[in-house]
C-alpha cells in the first residue's frame, strides 16, 4: 500500500489522513488494479471493460470504478448508460451489469450522460476518493479502476490515497516507445506501485483470408523499450471491427480470438 513516506509531496502533507482512504467495513476486496495509460484514445477503457467481463466469466466477483469523473465511458462501454445510482443518504449502491459486475461512474449521479462535469480539481478528486469509500462494493475478488489519461491530479489521487495492487498499461504501437508511457510507468514506480505489465491495442491488422497478422509498426524498437523499462508485455489485441463495435455499442458476447487473447493478459495479472 502506498504511504506517505513514498509520497513524492509528503513534505506538504500535514497528516497521514490526508494519504490513506479509510475501508468501507462493508466492503472486502482482495485486489485493486488500476488500468492506465500515458493519454487518451488508446481504449484504456475498452480494456478495462474487457479484463473484468473476462475475470466475471473465469467466476471472479469484479468491480469497476470509473475514476474519469470528467471523460466517463463506464456505464456505455457496460450498456449501463441509462442506469443511476442510489444512495440512503450515506452509503451508494453501485450499478450492476446482467453478469453481475458492480459498477461506478459519475454518469450515473448526472440525468444526461452528456452533461459535462466542470469540477475543479480538488472535487474530481474527492469525487473518486468517495467512489472507493462510500460505495458499498462488498465482497470482490477484483476491484478495476479505469483512470483518467495522464499522470494529473486524480492519477496521484488514486494512487496516493487506494491500495492498488498493481497497474496495467494499456498503449499503441506507435506510443509504445514513446516518453507518454515511460512517464505513466515511472509514475507508478515512483509511488512505488508495481506495473504488472503492458496491453497493446490496435497491435496489429489480421488478414480475413489467411488469417496472417499484419503489423503496421516493426517490434524490436518496442521488445527493446520493455526490456530497459522492465515491463512485461501483457498481450496484444487487434484492431478488429468487434473492439471497435465494442467501443461503439458497450461489451456484449465476445468473440473465440478475442476471449483467447483475454485468457493470457488475465493470467498475467492474476
Amino acid at each position: 500500500m502506498t504511504n506517505c513516506n513514498s509520497c513524492p509531496s509528503k513534505n506538504s502533507c500535514k497528516t497521514q489522513a490526508t494519504c490513506n482512504i479509510k475501508n468501507n467495513p462493508n466492503n472486502n476486496i482482495k485486489k485493486i488494479i488500476a488500468v492506465m495509460s500515458g493519454k487518451g484514445g488508446v481504449g484504456k477503457s475498452t480494456v478495462t471493460a474487457l479484463i473484468a467481463k473476462k475475470l466475471n466469466k473465469m467466476g471472479y466477483k469484479v468491480g469497476i470504478l470509473d475514476s474519469d469523473i470528467t471523460g466517463p465511458s463506464i456505464p456505455r462501454l457496460m450498456n449501463l448508460q441509462n442506469q443511476r445510482a442510489m444512495s440512503n443518504g450515506k452509503d451508494i449502491y453501485p450499478i450492476e451489469s446482467k453478469e453481475g459486475i458492480k459498477t461506478m461512474s459519475i454518469n450515473y449521479m448526472v440525468d444526461n450522460e452528456n452533461q459535462p462535469i466542470v469540477w475543479k480539481g480538488p472535487m474530481v478528486g474527492n469525487a473518486v476518493k468517495q467512489f472507493y469509500s462510500d460505495v458499498i462494493w462488498g465482497e470482490l475478488d477484483y476491484l478495476l479502476i479505469d483512470m483518467p489519461p495522464g499522470t494529473g491530479d486524480v492519477a496521484l489521487t488514486v494512487m496516493q490515497s487506494i491500495p492498488i495492487s498493481g497497474v496495467v498499461m494499456v498503449s499503441v504501437p506507435q506510443d509504445m516507445i514513446s516518453m507518454i508511457v515511460a512517464k505513466a510507468v515511472n509514475m507508478a514506480k515512483m509511488l512505488n506501485i508495481k506495473v504488472l505489465g503492458v496491453v497493446e491495442n490496435m497491435s496489429y491488422i489480421q488478414c480475413p483470408d489467411c488469417d496472417k497478422k499484419i503489423k503496421l509498426f516493426e517490434g524490436e524498437e518496442t521488445e527493446k523499450f520493455l526490456s530497459e523499462m522492465d515491463l512485461k508485455l501483457l498481450g496484444e489485441l487487434p484492431m478488429t471491427k468487434e473492439i471497435v463495435n465494442i467501443t461503439h455499442n458497450g461489451v456484449s458476447e465476445i468473440s473465440e480470438s478475442l476471449d483467447g487473447i483475454l485468457t493470457g493478459i488475465v493470467d498475467n495479472i492474476k
